[in-house]
């Protein structure tokens, strides 16, 4: 019995999806088991076609045996929402100051609004996520974080009061080990508690960061909106270690907002994570072409 044209003409797209399955399989094989953090945020999230691809990754990789965990952001998010209910930010050397009313948007908008929806398009891509905070279960502790400035009149040091922006002073692994052994998928907002009781905004980078080496993550994926980290001629810098890093700082060629990505990068590699990879969020699918296929889609950092 001969076979139809059109099962015929299929034939050729099948092998192909085919050996990228079997080229897959060791990368499979390399993260079984093991736990993935993954930041997500920047010009992806507020793109729907950008977000359902990001939910797709996040779903084939619980279903391949790996344990993601995704932190999100929303500066933007919540910038819109300042402004709707009529709240003034303030700045201080380029960062919010989180006063009161401020910090109680930035709750609402991370763990309440962002996080359902995130949790709401991993299920309907047949997952099952749960959203938390650093809140829940006392997960993530918080310091007040301190910041300095020079001021360029009398080229004195300023501390800078940034009000209820915090830092990760403490990871609790209870409840997100409770939840990955259920099978269920992390969805995480950069909200925490300090030790007097006060709520916190804390940076997703840095957040994820502590998550990562909290957990003694595999890989820690900062989704931005870049290709990676660039040399000066603005080239992509496939690899990197510590020292790289350092080194790339102290010359110039690492500047701006790359920076405190870079430091949540070495403070992670310095808890147990096995490497950290910063890549763009905005290409389709680049999660899965950094964990399951030999391209890779941004800038690999190890310790060494």
């Amino acid at each position: 019995m001969s076979e139809s044209p059109s099962r015929v003409e299929q034939l050729p797209d099948v092998h192909v999806q085919a050996e990228v399955l079997v080229q897959a399989l060791p990368h499979m094989q390399r993260y079984d088991q093991e736990v993935v953090v993954i930041k997500y945020g920047g010009h992806a999230m507020g793109d729907r076609a950008a977000a359902e691809d990001f939910a797709e990754d996040v779903v084939l990789l619980e279903q391949s045996g790996i344990k993601p965990i995704v932190v999100h952001g929303g500066g933007p998010q919540i910038g819109k929402m300042l402004e709707k209910l009529g709240i003034k930010s303030e700045f201080k050397a380029g960062l919010r100051v989180t006063d009161q009313a401020t910090v109680e948007v930035v709750e609402m908008v991370l763990a309440g609004s962002i996080n359902k929806q995130i949790v709401g398009w991993i299920g309907a891509e047949g997952g099952k996520a749960v959203g938390l905070c650093g809140k829940d279960g006392n997960m993530v502790t918080a310091r007040k974080v301190t910041r300095t400035m020079v001021d360029p009149d009398s080229n004195i040091e300023k501390v800078l009061d940034l009000g209820f922006v915090g830092e990760p002073e403490k990871v609790n692994r209870a409840v997100l080990d409770q939840v990955l052994s259920a099978e269920l998928i992390p969805v995480l907002a950069p909200v925490a508690v300090g030790q007097d009781g006060q709520t916190y905004n804390v940076n997703a980078d840095t957040f994820a960061g502590a998550i990562a080496g909290a957990m003694m993550a595999k890989r820690l994926l900062l989704l931005t909106d870049v290709p990676g980290v660039l040399d000066k001629n603005k080239n992509l810098i496939p690899e990197m270690t510590i020292d790289d890093c350092r080194r790339l700082i102290a010359d110039g060629t690492i500047t701006d907002g790359m920076i405190p990505k870079i430091e949540t990068c070495i403070y992670a590699l310095e808890r147990g994570v096995e490497a950290v990879v910063i890549l763009d969020g905005k290409v389709p699918h680049s999660v899965l072409l950094e964990l399951f296929t030999d391209h890779g889609a941004g800038t690999l950092i190890r310790r060494a």
